[in-house]
């Protein structure tokens, strides 16, 4: 049975329409659905479920997942939706922060924020509309390099599991990183990240020394303790884009860093 069920999986997984009609009329569990790569947003759900999953081995109750780049609010939306699932499954709650100008993109003159690409008032929002839409995450609007210095002093938000990064610039995805530095009590010990301009293509050309991809690498040279890696388990066996996008930051010193959340995979000899 359990062989004939993975055939039927692999079938449907393989029909684009068959998905479409899934994601479309919610049809089977949420897991399922997530697993088939049939929801709008299935990276967002892929690293709440999996940052849930670890919290849940740590003993944690509850965990905070947030937005870099809200723009008209489709990602916390859909972030409040994924997120009463994955609490309904696995007993784990979850706060929604979303950080945003509100006025769209700012100010684009420094090359390594691709000028060529971004443009100053991109993505801007309608708060009132948005406001009105949102159940439970809390929108922090301002520019990153204010909003960033109080966040955690303001909010006392649960221990960070996942991470969505979305403001496309370098100079304010560079600020974002930089609040994990000397706020690391507020982390999971791994976080699972998503990181949305770094692949593109041949109008944007991202590139290790523009962009996030830059942000990324500056953070990795200064700091020692915490570092982000590509989710290296997803780039042999993967031609989804959203796989190559994922990466996992890794905070070396958190006190449960090296708690035990495996299995043992082997027989003894």
């Amino acid at each position: 049975m359990k062989k004939i069920k993975k055939i039927l999986f692999k079938i449907i997984k393989s029909s684009k329409k068959i998905k479409h009609i899934i994601e479309k009329y919610n049809i089977g569990p949420f897991k399922f659905r997530m697993d088939l790569g049939a929801l709008r947003r299935n990276h967002y759900a892929y690293i709440c479920f999996n940052a849930a999953i670890l919290a849940k081995k740590l003993g944690y109750k509850k965990i905070s997942v947030l937005e870099f780049g809200v723009a008209q609010g489709s990602g916390l939306l859909s972030l409040e939706k994924y997120t009463d699932e994955i609490q309904k499954i696995l007993g784990i709650e979850i706060e929604i922060y979303g950080f945003d100008t509100g006025t769209g993109l700012p100010k684009v003159d420094n090359y390594k924020d691709l000028p060529y690409h971004w443009k100053e008032g991109f993505f801007s929002m309608d708060q009132s509309k948005l406001k009105k839409n949102l159940k439970k995450a809390k929108l922090i609007i301002g520019n990153i390099e204010t909003t960033s210095q109080n966040f955690f002093k303001n909010y006392n938000p649960a221990p960070i599991g996942a991470i969505i990064h979305d403001f496309d610039l370098y100079s304010s995805t560079k600020i974002a990183l930089n609040m994990m530095i000397e706020n690391k009590i507020f982390f999971l010990p791994r976080v699972f990240s998503y990181f949305d301009d770094i692949l593109g293509g041949e109008v944007e050309l991202y590139n290790d020394y523009t962009g996030e991809r830059l942000a990324i690498n500056e953070f990795n040279l200064n700091n020692e303790d915490i570092k982000i890696s590509p989710a290296y388990y997803f780039l042999p066996r993967s031609n989804i884009n959203w796989h190559h996008q994922i990466r996992i930051i890794h905070f070396f010193k958190h006190e449960k860093y090296n708690s035990f959340v495996s299995t043992e995979t082997f027989l003894p000899v």
